[in-house]
């Protein structure tokens, strides 16, 4: 009698490996409709619930997150220029995947090209194309030069175009030069900054003590033009580096003419959180800035 019970014991625990093989069959199978489900992801939830996040993490922003039309698949963020046939008419879309639309609904007729109707797109690669267009119809293609940076398209005015040397007033073809470009900027809703850049010889005049206040004088007076023909005062923005952002070297005179200039920036849209917001902050009060004096 106990050598049969011997025997069935011994066979009880050859059999265990079952146990252990059927437990990891079903973890592996679990495992996959984990990862199943996770790739199969609603994309208006999920900007919803991103939106939502950053709302209460981030002062309440509206989420930049961009979600891919289809994002079922490995990567839940589209990276890389768009498609042309996932861009939407009426819409245009940036190298960042940055969807926006003419904000007047029409655009403005001008010598540039630009064409009119909700069907009219504007994106970084449309607004280079009109200015290096019109750069090469009046030969200043040397002087006027677009470039796509990482922020956003660098439109590079050199001096010769809008002052006279060691001046900040606008020439009167300059200012006819700028209210032709804001015809186009002004139907993008993107950021501008307006920098102002100097050679590195220095200037000491009742005006000018440094090359610095020469710049910054000289992108203000630009912002205050852009602004006069047609863009929005809250989308511009004025900054002066001086010397100090060469683009050539300053020991010719051909370098230097590069370095003497203005670049208007119209930056990605997916760096309006960086920038300061229209909204006038909450006030916050004085006892939280300094608990000390409260008590």
């Amino acid at each position: 009698m106990s050598r049969k019970r011997e025997h069935e014991s011994e066979k009880e625990n050859g059999e265990r490996w079952l146990l252990t093989y059927a437990d990891l069959i079903t973890l592996l199978m679990i495992f996959f409709v984990v990862m199943y489900s996770m790739s199969k992801v609603d994309a208006q939830k999920f900007q919803a619930v991103a939106e939502s996040l950053n709302k209460a993490l981030g002062g309440g922003t509206p989420s930049k997150i961009e979600i891919s039309s289809n994002p079922a698949g490995p990567s839940l963020f589209q990276a890389g220029t768009p498609s042309a046939n996932t861009t939407a008419p009426g819409k245009g879309k940036d190298p960042n995947n940055t969807i926006y639309t003419d904000p007047t609904g029409n655009g403005k007729n001008n010598n540039m090209g630009q064409g009119n109707g909700d069907a009219d797109t504007m994106s970084v690669d449309t607004i280079k194309a009109k200015l290096d267009k019109f750069a090469q119809d009046n030969g200043i293609q040397s002087t006027l030069v677009t470039s796509v940076e990482e922020r956003g398209l660098v439109v590079s005015i050199q001096e010769t175009l809008l002052f006279t040397s060691g001046s900040a007033e606008l020439t009167s073809p300059a200012r006819q030069l700028l209210e032709k470009i804001a015809t186009v900027l002004a139907a993008a809703p993107n950021q501008i900054k307006v920098e102002g850049h100097t050679d590195n010889l220095p200037i000491n005049t009742p005006q000018f003590p440094s090359n610095w206040e020469l710049s910054v004088i000289r992108s203000t007076n630009v912002v205050q033009i852009l602004q006069h023909d047609g863009i929005t005062p809250d989308r511009l923005s004025a900054a002066g580096y001086g010397e100090y952002r060469p683009i050539a070297s300053n020991d010719t005179d051909a370098g230097r003419s590069k370095n003497r200039r203005i670049d208007l920036v119209i930056l990605y849209t997916k760096y309006d959180l960086t920038e300061p917001s229209t909204v006038a902050p909450t006030q916050i009060p004085p006892s939280t800035l300094n608990p000390q004096k409260a008590n």
